[in-house]
């Protein structure tokens, strides 16, 4: 039996939320079937790096109480993790720094609160990059998580440890947060799916450097899911967006349905290669694959657009933002750069709002690499202007790779990263869904459906 539950968590949200909901599965049953899997698998991985089990197990009688009172919330009976960056009451939010080893929490953040709410039940918290500043996940406090497919590779980061916990079919669904490829990264590396929503539309109090509480604001970090199957995706924004307080008291969010039930309606543009950063010939392989495959299915599929933004001062411009926001925010920081400089820079962020509302006029999705090659092998060297990455035989800067996710992030635009393919090793490859602001269902929608596509 617990074999065969573990199979159902492997399944994803989804599966599990309708097993439980039909009485097919008990919450209980389904927590400690997970709880299993996770002692059985993660001594090599090193993912799940807190682990609350035992409040764990009241959520899920909890959730079975919900059910036997009739109530259907979307997560209900759902075993997951979330990013140790996250505050949950009681646990320790480090960031992977010793000096924070000790922090811990005295309530949860708010999509943590929303989560448990919908009747999900939060088995610990999973590693993370240092400072979450790092495409692989490991710092002096918990050591280094490994891809479970391949455990001389990244399992991606800063939300690696729940990509890994999710590709290793230890748990049912995972809450990562995202800044510079955060959550995409480690999708596209572990062979799932991810979402880095619009700006403002999943709430962010709570996921603050350890000790620090800033209101939202218009900023670029986000947070977002990690999920088995793209259906999971669209269950954690019925569980959790809207606004927060003190906004709640006005707003409401209604994201509006996806643009298209159908791939041939969709109208894409494929992009293979950066300005700034070297791609795989097995990324750009993929990628053609798959532009061919839309075609056949009758989607309109261009490879240019007079209508694109300047990718390579967008890739510039965002990250003079975040180095600016980290040093002006975070303890120990500081930033050189002037007042008028910030005020220039955020008038170049809202001319780009402008020219992706005159891009996705013509476009329903703008179809790329989540990163520029598969999982690469780990990196232990602590100064990232030295690092290289090398792709296709020749070594390439390790930092220019933050570019892929620069072209959602600047303006806030919704992504979403579904697997592609895999490369000649047997290593995942993803393509990232970039969207219109505020779009999201429509991002998700087109991953579930390249999903139904053969082999891709």
């Amino acid at each position: 039996m617990t074999a065969s539950l573990q199979d159902l968590v492997a399944q994803g949200a989804s599966a599990c939320a309708r097993a439980v909901s039909d009485g097919q599965a008990s919450a209980l049953a389904l927590c400690d079937a997970a709880i299993a899997a996770i002692e059985a698998r993660d001594g090599a991985i090193n993912a799940v790096v807190v682990r609350d089990f035992e409040h764990a197990r009241e959520q899920a009688r909890a959730a079975d109480a919900m059910r036997a009172r009739g109530e259907r919330p979307p997560l209900l009976g759902v075993p997951m993790t979330v990013k140790e960056s996250f505050n949950v009451a009681g646990l320790p939010t480090s960031w992977g720094l010793p000096p924070f080893r000790d922090f811990r929490a005295t309530q949860d953040a708010v999509a943590v609160q929303r989560l448990k709410a919908a009747g999900a039940v939060i088995l610990g918290k999973t590693n993370v990059a240092a400072g979450l500043a790092d495409w692989q996940s490991a710092n002096p406090v918990y050591g280094r998580t490994v891809n479970p497919i391949d455990a001389t590779r990244s399992a991606g980061g800063s939300s690696g440890g729940g990509a890994a916990a999710l590709a290793a079919g230890m748990v049912a669904l995972e809450l990562g947060s995202d800044l510079f490829g955060s959550v995409r990264v480690p999708a596209h590396f572990c062979g799932i799916y991810g979402h880095k929503p619009s700006v403002g539309v999943l709430p962010t109090r709570g996921h603050d450097f350890p000790g620090t509480q800033l209101e939202p604001g218009d900023r670029p970090a986000v947070i977002g899911p990690l999920a088995r199957r793209a259906e999971d995706l669209d269950r954690v924004l019925d569980a959790i967006a809207g606004a927060d307080q003190p906004d709640a008291r006005a707003w409401r969010l209604a994201l509006p349905p996806p643009r298209h039930a159908r791939l041939r309606d969709w109208r894409v543009l494929v992009l293979d290669a950066h300005p700034s950063c070297a791609t795989s010939a097995a990324m750009r392989g993929a990628l053609e694959t798959l532009a061919g495959r839309l075609q056949r299915e009758g989607a309109k599929v261009a490879r240019a657009s007079d209508r694109l933004p300047d990718l390579q001062a967008i890739c510039e411009r965002y990250t003079t933002l975040v180095t600016t926001l980290l040093g002006a925010w975070e303890p120990g920081g500081s930033t050189t750069l002037s007042a008028h400089d910030w005020i220039r820079l955020f008038g170049a962020r809202d001319q780009y709002r402008v020219q992706w509302r005159a891009f996705f006029e013509e476009f329903d999705a703008l179809l790329c690499p989540p990163f520029g090659c598969a999982a690469y092998p780990h990196e232990d060297g602590q100064d990232w202007d030295a690092r290289r990455l090398v792709i296709d035989g020749q070594p390439t800067p390790y930092g220019a790779q933050g570019a892929w996710s620069t072209i959602a992030s600047m303006a806030g635009l919704p992504a979403t990263v579904a697997p592609l393919s895999r490369d000649e090793d047997g290593l995942p490859l993803g393509v990232q869904i970039i969207g219109p602001y505020l779009e999201d269902r429509s991002t998700i929608a087109l991953a579930r459906l390249l999903g139904g596509l053969e082999g891709a």
